[in-house]
């Protein structure tokens, strides 16, 4: 896997995982939980998107090398 790659899919795990963790956080300590509950689409679409791709490039260079 190139650098590259690797440095996308870990992005895209951050995403995926780490922001709804720190909303959760958020919402834990303010008592609102509208910070989790509007962060969690954004943070899932930005994350599976970003994750499909950085796989998709990670297979077709497994297939050319």
């Amino acid at each position: 896997m190139k650098n590259g790659n690797r440095f996308a899919l870990i992005v895209s795990l951050i995403v995926l995982v780490g922001f709804p963790i720190l909303f959760l956080i958020v919402s834990m300590y303010t008592g609102q939980w509208g910070y989790l509950v509007w962060s969690l689409p954004p943070s899932f679409t930005a994350g599976f998107t970003g994750l499909i791709l950085t796989l998709n490039t990670r297979k077709k260079e497994r297939k050319g090398a």
